[in-house]
């Protein structure tokens, strides 16, 4: 059995490399077709402008910046949006009240959030990573309202009757039923936010993936608006398979087992 997970694993690893392969084979003809690099460079030369400006400490520096920013905004949706999304689920009476709040957040778009962020806070980091993070805490609070809700009434009162600990409350009935909804507000809401940090930076920020995008758009350097969008996307794939990836798989093994003991 271990070995046909082990098979299963590099199966779904090849699949991975082979569909990028294919992007690959299609943008080489894309920009054999077009013809023109101002357009369309070929891969082989947008990587060599990454590696020119990885060497010279330029793009570690806005990748590291970028990442910063995304990490905090990350950090400041999720535990917001876990408390007040918690609380809302808990009390009818809370969410009557003030579910429609978050639902006009939810609908403001995000371009709209990140300019009065910069006219009221002004052009600074905490202007940024406040709009990016308000984008996203409506998201996230709905969808973790919707996880305590979904949670069983049964389980929970038979564990009451069996007088659990409130830890032990949390831990094996709480939740193994929420972390579905919060392993996918955690998933979509890094990947949405990283492109919103982008759109702050380009709009707002003296550093960044983003304001380097904006940079040398404004210079015509197609080349160079892939080198370091393409760079930034790298690093987010690394984060979801390397880190996100394996702790959902750990996480819903855990909730099996936990439901299972419940």
């Amino acid at each position: 059995m271990k070995g046909f997970s082990q098979l299963g694993h590099l199966g779904g690893a090849a699949r991975f490399a082979a569909s990028l392969g294919l992007l690959l084979v299609i943008w080489i003809a894309a920009a054999w077709a077009t013809d023109d690099a101002s357009v369309l460079p070929q891969p082989g030369t947008v990587l060599q402008i990454a590696i020119a400006e990885l060497m010279n400490g330029e793009m570690a520096h806005h990748v590291g910046a970028t990442l910063q920013r995304v990490v905090l905004a990350f950090s400041l949706a999720m535990a917001i949006g876990v408390v007040l999304g918690a609380l809302l689920g808990l009390s009818n009476r809370l969410d009557r009240w003030f579910g429609p709040w978050v639902s006009v957040f939810l609908n403001v778009p995000a371009l709209v959030v990140i300019v009065l962020a910069y006219l009221w806070i002004g052009l600074n980091e905490i202007a940024a990573v406040v709009a990016v993070a308000v984008n996203k805490t409506a998201m996230v609070a709905v969808m973790i309202r919707e996880g305590v809700r979904s949670v069983d009434p049964a389980l929970a009162e038979l564990a009451r009757a069996y007088r659990f600990p409130r830890m032990r409350l949390l831990w094996h009935i709480w939740l193994p039923q929420i972390w579905p909804f919060l392993a996918a507000a955690m998933r979509n809401g890094l990947a949405i936010i990283w492109k919103i940090v982008l759109v702050v930076e380009f709009l707002g920020r003296g550093d960044g993936v983003g304001f380097q995008i904006h940079l040398y758009f404004q210079l015509f350097e197609t080349g160079y608006v892939l080198a370091y969008a393409l760079s930034f996307v790298a690093v987010m794939l690394v984060i979801e398979y390397a880190l996100l990836v394996p702790v959902e798989r750990r996480a819903n093994e855990w909730r099996r087992r936990t439901r299972a003991f419940a």
